[in-house]
């Protein structure tokens, strides 16, 4: 059964330049090539995405291509040309500016690159901070910024200033300030770009926990296509400010819907966005080396199918749906497959 729409953004465009809205109305569907002749700048052309609750949907692409604009105009942080935004069933561009700030204040949450920390605040007046500016009492906001602060692992740093933590412990108190207000919608845009490859691997486990606990509705934003297979239900690639193709990891790096999706994914290990579903035989009698989840990439599960003398068997919810042939998965390891 699928899952309730939370966001659902269609044809939304987000052109900079003079005359931008009229171009629109005479030109409702226009070519990239036309919006440059006109001199204007596509930074986000002709989106359509409905993005499921509870799901991690990550937009990429190289720099340059509108996926931060897409989801400054989803919070509308930035103001859409044209289109229309529905957030749990209402229109975000017919919201006036207070009913905007209340909704980012009270269901929305936002992570990006820069820390964005207040120096002079200690983590725990700064998880408590957006709460503060709701005018919840000291009490109560601070009792919910302790709940955030221990879940994100910084419980005994309460007292501490941004600048006697490291790099990922900033980025966590981010993570629990956006926390604090318990959003039904987290953005996060480039959240772990700018730290060191193993605290951002670090980051990375933790979001993941978090997110089997919290089980939000995320848009995630990156550059880094490991981190986007690792982290993503669904990937949205963006190029020249328009989407070429949504779609689970797997599918994506499998059947790129264009060249430009085939060349993004050119490189990418097969065995870290097959699935064992995916290389199912049919269900037979054993014995049996053990069992693996359906839902396990080749990556995860390769040293011990190699290792074993007799397949393994494929689980879903509990029950053995398949078989996992061992021959299947070397010839995803060696690129046969």
């Amino acid at each position: 059964m699928p899952k309730p729409v939370k966001l659902d953004c269609r044809h939304v465009w987000k052109l900079y330049g003079q005359g931008a809205e009229q171009f629109l109305a005479a030109n409702p569907a226009p070519t990239l090539d036309a919006v440059n002749e006109a001199g204007l700048i596509g930074a986000v052309r002709d989106v359509s995405v409905q993005i499921q609750e509870g799901e991690i949907f990550v937009i990429m692409g190289l720099s340059g291509s509108g996926k931060s604009t897409l989801v400054r105009c989803l919070s509308r942080l930035v103001e859409p040309t044209a289109g229309e935004i529905q957030f749990d069933g209402r229109d975000l561009l017919q919201a006036s500016e207070a009913e905007l700030i209340e909704i980012r204040r009270k269901k929305m949450g936002m992570v990006f690159q820069q820390f964005a920390l207040l120096p002079h605040l200690t983590v725990l007046q700064n998880a408590a901070f957006p709460l503060d500016v709701q005018g919840i009492d000291r009490a109560t906001r601070e009792a919910r910024a302790q709940e955030v602060i221990d879940l994100v692992g910084l419980k005994g740093r309460e007292k501490n200033y941004p600048r006697e933590l490291s790099g990922g412990q900033q980025q966590r108190v981010g993570i629990a300030r956006s926390l604090a207000v318990e959003p039904d919608l987290w953005f996060l845009d480039e959240p772990f770009s700018a730290l060191d490859p193993l605290i951002r691997r670090e980051m990375q486990d933790e979001f993941l926990r978090l997110q089997a606990l919290l089980h939000k509705t995320i848009v995630f934003i990156t550059h880094d296509f490991d981190e986007a297979i690792r982290l993503a239900d669904r990937i949205a690639v963006m190029k020249d400010g328009a989407i070429e193709q949504i779609a689970t990891p797997e599918d994506l790096v499998l059947t790129p819907a264009t060249d430009y999706v085939a060349e993004f994914t050119r490189h990418v290990s097969r065995a870290k966005v097959v699935r064992a579903r995916s290389l199912m035989a049919p269900l037979s009698d054993g014995p049996f080396a053990g069992d693996v989840p359906a839902d396990a990439t080749i990556e995860d599960i390769a040293a011990a199918v190699e290792a074993a003398d007799r397949p393994h068997r494929i689980i879903a919810d509990g029950q053995p749906i398949g078989v996992l042939p061992r021959q299947a998965v070397i010839d995803v390891l060696v690129g046969r497959a």
